[in-house]
């Protein structure tokens, strides 16, 4: 079989898994997140909330609602930078000293924005304790507050006349007990029967052809794997990713990862239409992340397939920094997957990919994130960009724009733009100004239109909590250590604020009716318009920067 069917059937494999998931999981989440059953709690749950004295029975004005995702997300950079610093005299350091000041700061933003940026060697930097109690705890949190934003958004959207969206504590402890922790546990079941690696060891020695020994890292990657994946997290164990063996050793550890990319926000926007009482309104939003997931992919594919360059020609395709157990096909598929949700996590070099291939990674990230996006944060970015199609339609024909029976006002409109120009100012600023820095050309691997790609690519990662590098740019300078960090920083929360404002405004509102007038939001013309305003506001706002860096690179 050619790598390229082989590449198919696979894609074909993964596509049948989320048809096959996406109903049941789609309800079982709605169901987990409506408001009848507010008052059914676990036993593990109620624990829980009187531990923490929190009343499960009450909910919050978005103002509070926010500051609850804040302050979570304040006190947990806390935590992670202090187990970090404090490494040394945990148990199971494995000997490793102190996380540096600058690194821990980063490595804590990045993991609690759902980021997962690293700027070190995992195995040679983290001990087990931190790996497990910080690292992928926060795996499961961080999802767990994108999740919980998400359905507060759709909150505002369902209700009518009040100013309260739930009670985030509660959504925080059902996403992960209910949903994140029992998915997680049975993928890492399924993981370490497929031979991903599973040990509380510091290493193995292994014989040398000379007669030598060499020790090779061990860690508990399979736990790890798992939520890094499904959370849309992305930081692995080890420094190669989902390239090492031992996190990813096969085509089927390989398609059950991606899978676990995709499950939860492809699955979201069913639970989007149960929880607006209309599931054409889901499919709308899963047929525009569909499309533009099938058409980054097809560029993507089709650029590292065909080869360009003296050494590309003489292997067949542009090979470079991919692994042979996953060849074009499924290095395409997890790149694009990876790249349009906010996972990071990769199986190649994406510093290796090809002017257009690397590029429509980039273009991923640059769209917003939205096919079909993170944890949650696909879905409210999604939502943003449908508020905002349908106030350019009502410009266009010359009425108040409505969705889902709600006015779209001064008030909602600036929420929208707000949340949907955070991330450009932030990747353009961020790469604007490390660009005109003297530093920046040492911590290059390759210079023009490579070079500015790998510097627009780590801000575009940063500001839209991916996490995924072009790693020819080192970033271990003070610069880039604190940019970066607040480009996540920003990227994270601006448009959270954002979204759950333009979700309080929402809620507040009475629904209208729908009359003669009213533009259907569950056909193919409202999927259109949809997806022409993402490419527009994405074409509009980077077109100058990738024709600098991937076209250039590209028709060079």
């Amino acid at each position: 079989m050619s790598d390229t069917m082989a590449g198919l059937l696979q894609a074909g494999l993964l596509l049948v898994a989320l048809a096959v998931v996406y109903r049941p999981l789609g309800d079982y989440m709605a169901r987990v997140f409506t408001v009848s059953s507010v008052e059914k709690h676990t036993k593990a749950e109620r624990g829980l909330y009187r531990l923490f004295r929190v009343n499960p029975g009450s909910e919050q004005h978005w103002k509070t609602y926010a500051s609850a995702v804040i302050g979570f997300s304040f006190v947990s950079v806390v935590f992670l930078y202090l187990l970090q610093r404090l490494q040394a005299i945990l148990p199971w350091s494995l000997g490793k000293e102190p996380v540096s000041p600058a690194v821990a700061f980063n490595t804590a933003v990045s993991f609690v924005t759902n980021t997962n940026w690293q700027s070190y060697s995992p195995e040679a930097t983290m001990g087990h304790f931190v790996q497990m109690a910080g690292l992928t705890v926060q795996n499961f949190l961080s999802a767990a507050v994108g999740l919980s934003v998400a359905i507060a958004v759709v909150r505002g959207f369902v209700r009518s006349k009040t100013d309260r969206l739930g009670n985030f504590w509660v959504d925080l402890t059902r996403g992960t007990i209910r949903i994140l922790l029992p998915i997680a546990f049975v993928a890492a079941i399924a993981l370490i029967a497929l031979g991903v690696v599973q040990s509380l060891k510091s290493g193995v020695d292994v014989l040398n052809p000379d007669g030598s020994t060499s020790k090779i890292a061990l860690a508990p990657a399979a736990s790890q794997e798992a939520i890094k994946e499904l959370g849309t997290n992305g930081g692995g164990i080890f420094n190669a990713n989902s390239a090492h063996p031992f996190e990813n050793p096969n085509a089927w550890t390989n398609l059950i990862e991606i899978f676990l990319i995709l499950v939860i926000p492809v699955s979201l926007t069913r639970t989007f239409g149960k929880l607006v009482g209309n599931t054409r309104q889901g499919y709308v939003l899963l047929s525009v992340m569909a499309g533009l997931f099938t058409a980054m992919l097809t560029v993507t594919w089709l650029s590292e397939a065909n080869a360009s360059g003296p050494a590309s020609l003489a292997a067949g395709a542009n090979l470079e920094g991919k692994e042979q157990r996953f060849g074009i096909g499924l290095s395409s598929l997890f790149a694009n997957a990876t790249t349009g949700t906010s996972t990071g996590a990769v199986n190649g070099a994406h510093d290796s990919y090809s002017g257009l291939g690397g590029g429509g990674a980039l273009l991923n990230m640059l769209l917003g994130e939205i096919s079909p996006g993170g944890v949650g944060t696909g879905l409210y970015g999604i939502l943003v960009m449908a508020v905002i199609a349908m106030f350019l339609a009502g410009l266009m024909v010359g009425r108040t724009p409505e969705y889902l029976g709600k006015k779209l006002g001064k008030r909602e409109v600036t929420c929208a733009a707000v949340s949907m120009l955070a991330m450009p100012t932030v990747v353009l600023l961020g790469s604007g100004v490390a660009l005109m820095l003297a530093d920046t050309p040492a911590a290059m691997t390759n210079s023009g239109a490579h070079g500015l790609s790998e510097v627009l690519y780590a801000y575009a990662s940063a500001g839209n909590n991916n996490g995924s590098a072009f790693g020819g740019l080192t970033v271990t300078n003070d610069w880039f250590q604190s940019s970066l960090s607040v480009a996540m920083l920003l990227g994270r929360f601006i448009p959270i604020l954002a979204v759950l404002c333009l979700a309080g405004s929402l809620a507040s509102q009475r629904k209208v009716p729908e009359t003669a007038g009213t533009l259907p939001t569950t056909g193919p013309l409202f999927g259109t318009m949809l997806a022409g305003t993402i490419v527009l506001v994405a074409a509009l706002t980077f077109i100058p920067a990738l024709a600098l860096g991937p076209i250039a690179e590209a028709l060079a």
